[in-house]
């Protein structure tokens, strides 16, 4: 890390003629990026006095750049409001960015805050996200961005993190066969809920740890370099299903019919069936779940992030709650219990 910080200065103050006032830590990525705060005592990128920037480092090999410059640039012509670029250092692995802020949503959701403020963030999330979708949806744009297709490989693959972090290595069980089996079919159902919904632009860690609180224009979008092109439901669900703050079902559902008829507005939904919607929705939350459990357990057992573990929880309870609604997974409803029941046995 001191290399890295280094290198960082250096490529300020020798290529971009900054001289560095103040420098910080901003935050780490759950992957191998890290964030800097940084201010200027001379005029860099246009800034103004007391502007700071963001540097993100993203080690080249352990990070590729290149998807975050791609997508931000496209995401930038929607509208929505995003870091801007200031400058870059492909070789290194740098890159200069507008800072929005500090204020997550996340933090401004855990205060004290009414219900009248808190329908306006996520309205105003839902409508950036619509934004999105609806600026991102031509081919060409589609093309420009390089984004990979959310396939059945890649959903599979993403799903398979369950049995391979949390049930072998967390849990200490291994599935057997007649658990493969339930967990095939499964995976099969998922899949093709995904699969036939509408492809659209996917964020794809819409969540409130990457949402970032403006008066004027609200939200900030960070953390969007693993966008890919996938089903409709799957950022909404990373919205109002967040493993980092969980809200009673009636709110979740009256939010996602808001959303429902946004996308019936804008044509971006052609059918208004508001039981398939639903159904999609649930339905993605099961496998973007399942993912997440995976990943908060190689989080911790392969990256030494522990702080992850505090969130599996609550992502279990997501599962625990829609799978039971669900005739079609009540198997791997029993299996996800099992494995809960034989991790706390273990602990």
């Amino acid at each position: 890390m001191p290399q890295r910080i280094e290198l960082i200065k250096h490529w300020l103050t020798k290529q971009l003629h900054a001289d560095i006032h103040d420098f910080k830590v901003a935050s780490n990525d759950a992957s191998f990026r890290r964030y800097f705060r940084v201010s200027f005592n001379n005029k860099v990128a246009e800034q103004i006095a007391g502007q700071t920037f963001i540097i993100m480092d993203a080690p080249p090999q352990k990070e590729a750049i290149t998807p975050f410059v791609t997508i931000a640039l496209s995401l930038e012509t929607t509208g929505v409001h995003v870091p801007h670029i200031h400058a870059v250092n492909q070789e290194l692995g740098f890159i200069l960015l507008s800072d929005l802020g500090q204020k997550d949503y996340l933090t401004l959701l855990n205060s004290d805050l009414d219900r009248e403020r808190i329908d306006k963030l996520y309205a105003d999330a839902m409508s950036a996200l619509v934004v999105m979708q609806l600026g991102l949806r031509t081919d060409s744009e589609q093309k420009k961005m390089a984004l990979f297709p959310y396939d059945a490989e890649r959903l599979q693959m993403e799903m398979q993190l369950l049995p391979d972090w949390y049930a072998k290595i967390h849990c200490q069980h291994p599935l057997n066969e007649a658990e493969q089996v339930i967990w095939q079919q499964a995976m099969s159902r998922l899949v093709e809920s995904a699969q036939e919904q509408p492809q659209v632009f996917v964020h794809r860690d819409y969540h409130s740890r990457n949402l970032m609180y403006y008066e004027a224009h609200n939200p900030g979008v960070i953390d969007f370099q693993d966008a890919v092109i996938g089903p409709i439901t799957y950022d909404v669900v990373s919205l109002l299903r967040d493993s980092y703050i969980s809200w009673p079902d009636d709110r979740v559902y009256d939010w996602l019919e808001q959303y429902r008829q946004m996308l019936l507005r804008e044509n971006l939904l052609t059918e208004d069936n508001k039981e398939q919607f639903v159904r999609w929705f649930d339905w993605m939350g099961i496998q973007r779940q399942l993912k997440v459990v995976g990943i908060f357990c190689r989080l911790n057992y392969r990256d030494g992030k522990a702080n992850y573990l505090n969130d599996i929880p609550q992502t279990l309870a997501y599962l625990f709650n829609v799978c039971a609604r669900y005739s079609e997974f009540s198997e791997l409803l029993d299996l996800l219990l099992r494995l809960d029941k034989t991790t706390k046995a273990i602990n």
